[in-house]
């Protein structure tokens, strides 16, 4: 008796009604078929004969495959054929799997880089339990025998330029591949195949590593939403406000030398106030204060404005501006010579004086007035904190730098609203040079401590330091 045509998974019978026989196994108390093939039924046993021999691979066996997965450090390739063993693979031995390096003879960062999905290539099999492993390293004629194009769909055919060694004739799109000898069937117009090309031993140049170091978005192909090659030119859909093209993102790339970063603003300040102040420079076509998860100024901005000359003239007539206090710094923001580290701020020119234990209501005429009295007042400079509060305490830059002594023997311990205040020449940045400023030699000058800490705060760029944690009493 002959049944129809049966694929495996079928169920042909059940359990106690037949023996199960070849090509079939029992599954939930049926008989099920596990081969392609026809059902017969002889003397009470249940067999599938399969309409084609089956085989089954063993190490050393060159297969025909199809890349269908690709993790970063390894991949799986469905088997088509197995050469020189016409004939069905069971499901067990369908897939294989191979790692990183069973590609090709150099380093490769990870799979993708070598292959891509529905590749067909050419491997050895290496293991065959507890699964197939595959390899395309150890011989030439194994690896990508036909590949096409992640970008348009046209077949890449096989050119070496740099670090590629494939090439896509409709779009330009270069890659590269673990190419077999007889990739894209003209390996016999190349002198030793195309595994030639692989530059097997060689290191990555600089396009590639350039690629690389991006991570995968680097690697990520763009799928050409237009794939006419009629020579007319290509336009992809973008969002209002955003560029377009490849890789089209978030805001519009701006000129160079159009972008500022405004730095030192002071938290209660947003991008509408920013917009108020610059926005007297010229046609400004950003502006924002960045902000933290919590919506709180993080004391910087960008502004970006239509012409070069508009930023040039907001950065003259704002870069040491104060808002509530604070000296903002302006500069361009795509200016490589103030990458990479803070700005030095530049200080006004004349002998610094430090002025301490002053009244909160104390203002920068008072101390103009003061120390105006003894010598010329280049500027003056208030300490505040968060929110424009005053410190206590200032810095007075004077044009005479040998009338020091005498300006500080004049108006120190003199006092200021009921406050006996404390004058010095202020210490250099560093603790080096200076007067009399700072704690020498453990000698504090009959100074208070919050003078002293003032000081301290001076010297160190303005960082409070740290305050070590008090055993806690019984």
């Amino acid at each position: 008796m002959t049944a129809s045509l049966v694929t495996p998974g079928s169920i042909i019978a059940k359990e106690g009604e037949h023996e199960h026989g070849e090509g079939t196994t029992l599954a939930d108390g049926n008989i099920v078929s596990t081969v392609v093939g026809y059902v017969h039924v002889d003397n009470g046993s249940i067999s599938v004969s399969a309409s084609k021999p089956i085989v089954a691979p063993v190490i050393g066996d060159t297969v025909l495959c199809e890349v269908v997965k690709l993790n970063e450090k390894n991949g799986e390739a469905m088997i088509l054929a197995i050469e020189g063993k016409p004939g069905s693979i069971q499901p067990q031995h369908l897939y294989g799997q191979f790692f990183v390096t069973g590609l090709v003879d150099r380093f490769m960062h990870q799979t993708s880089d070598a292959m891509r999905r529905r590749d067909v290539c050419r491997a050895v099999i290496k293991e065959v339990e507890p699964v197939v492993r595959l390899d395309f390293r150890e011989r030439d004629d194994c690896g990508v025998l036909h590949a096409i194009c992640p970008s348009c769909g046209n077949h890449l055919h096989a050119e070496l330029d740099g670090d590629w060694n494939v090439k896509c004739s409709s779009c330009g799109y270069q890659s590269y591949r673990a190419l077999a000898d007889n990739f894209g069937a003209g390996w016999a117009e190349l002198d030793q195949g195309a595994s030639a090309l692989n530059n097997s031993g060689k290191r990555w140049g600089a396009a590639a590593e350039a690629m690389f170091a991006k991570g995968p978005a680097g690697r990520a192909t763009f799928i050409a939403a237009d794939v006419r090659e009629d020579g007319r030119e290509r336009t992809y859909f973008r969002f209002e406000g955003q560029g377009g093209g490849r890789g089209g993102g978030g805001r519009q790339r701006a000129a160079p030398g159009t972008r500022l970063f405004v730095g030192g603003l002071p938290r209660e300040i947003g991008t509408d106030e920013l917009r108020d102040l610059f926005k007297a420079h010229g046609d400004m076509t950003d502006c924002v204060v960045l902000t933290d998860d919590a919506g709180v100024n993080r004391g910087f901005g960008f502004v970006t404005y239509a012409e070069k000359a508009m930023a040039e003239a907001a950065i003259k007539a704002l870069d040491g501006h104060r808002i509530n206090g604070r000296r903002i710094g302006v500069r361009d923001a795509d200016d490589d010579k103030k990458k990479g580290g803070k700005r030095e701020r530049k200080e006004p020119e004349g002998l610094k004086l430090y002025i301490g234990n002053l009244p909160f209501s104390a203002t920068q005429d008072h101390l103009k007035e003061l120390v105006g009295a003894h010598a010329t007042v280049n500027e003056v400079i208030l300490a505040t904190g968060p929110g424009g509060k005053a410190k206590g305490f200032g810095f007075v830059f004077i044009a005479e730098k040998d009338k020091g002594d005498a300006v500080v023997a004049a108006i120190n311990n003199t006092e200021l609203e009921g406050r006996k205040i404390k004058v010095d020449i202020a210490k250099a940045k560093g603790g080096k040079g200076g007067g009399r400023g700072g704690n020498r030699g453990g000698d504090t000058g009959g100074k208070s401590a919050r003078e002293l800490q003032a000081l301290r705060e001076e010297g160190e760029g303005g960082k409070k330091r740290k305050r070590r944690p008090r055993p806690k009493k019984d």
